[in-house]
């Protein structure tokens, strides 16, 4: 079974790695990994059936090791539906965290926003998601190792997750919005009256990723968290440019709050 091989040639490689929680690194936010204490860093080529990102920003590595005192598992580059490798990729990934003892993952991308008062630099707790990549990761036959047919997606972003989140986020001072994020297919940028559209449907974010690693995760019975650094405004309601370039300059900006989010709730699911 490729994800059995695949957790296995990673327990080869980090012998004693024990992760409680895996992360999921966006576009331009893979500086994360680099404050990974004690790091066992496993290129994705270097797996048995890891896809290969093939998208700039994303690295390509799995980095195992600790932050904020918890043992982590940290996928630093994402695949996207958008790179016509289907969702196998999203599957392998996700399901190799679980298979190596993560319980819980913590997902992170960039996103554009949809309420001027959060704009660039902000970063969003997702509370909820809309899913409009036009596929679902669990198409096909279902896997019946990992999880049942008709997983229930209630409460798919975890309400007590989202509760530590927001605890370390006082803590550290850093100001957390909260939304709804939505998943274009992409790779094309939204036009402005599909950002009208999804105001109107009640989302607050928008991007190209993020929902399938949730469904996939909450078929296979782990937590979600997820936050959304916020590098633009959607068209039509901001002036700014649209860009995949613009998108890393301002997820790199806006890294260290991230950063410190990230390392604070650790520090709180750890206690």
């Amino acid at each position: 079974m490729p994800v059995e091989k695949a957790a296995a040639a990673v327990r080869e490689r980090a012998p004693g790695a024990a992760p409680r929680v895996g992360i999921v690194l966006g576009s331009g936010l893979g500086g994360l990994a680099d404050r990974i204490e004690d790091a066992v860093a496993i290129p994705y080529a270097e797996l048995p059936g890891f896809p290969r990102p093939g998208v700039h920003g994303h690295a390509g590595r799995l980095v195992l090791g600790r932050l904020g005192g918890v043992e982590v598992a940290c996928l630093q580059g994402r695949v996207h539906a958008y790179e016509g490798q289907g969702t196998d990729g999203v599957r392998m990934l996700i399901r190799t965290l679980s298979r190596i003892g993560c319980e819980a993952v913590m997902l992170t991308c960039a996103a554009g926003s949809l309420r001027a008062e959060v704009g660039p630099g902000s970063v969003m707790m997702i509370a909820d998601h809309i899913n409009l990549l036009g596929t679902n990761p669990l198409v096909g036959p279902n896997d019946d190792e990992f999880g049942p047919r008709f997983p229930s997606m209630v409460d798919a972003w975890d309400p007590e997750l989202r509760a530590m989140l927001s605890q370390a986020a006082g803590r550290v001072g850093v100001p957390l919005a909260e939304g709804v994020y939505c998943a274009f297919l992409g790779p094309s940028f939204e036009t402005p009256a599909e950002v009208r559209m999804i105001r109107t449907l009640g989302a607050d974010a928008v991007g190209m990723s993020t929902v399938p690693e949730c469904i996939v995760a909450r078929h296979c019975g782990l937590r979600v968290l997820g936050m959304a650094v916020i590098t633009n405004l959607g068209v039509g309601i901001g002036d700014g440019e649209v860009s995949h370039d613009q998108t890393l300059r301002a997820a790199a900006a806006a890294a260290a709050d991230l950063e410190r989010l990230a390392v604070a709730f650790l520090e709180e699911y750890g206690r």
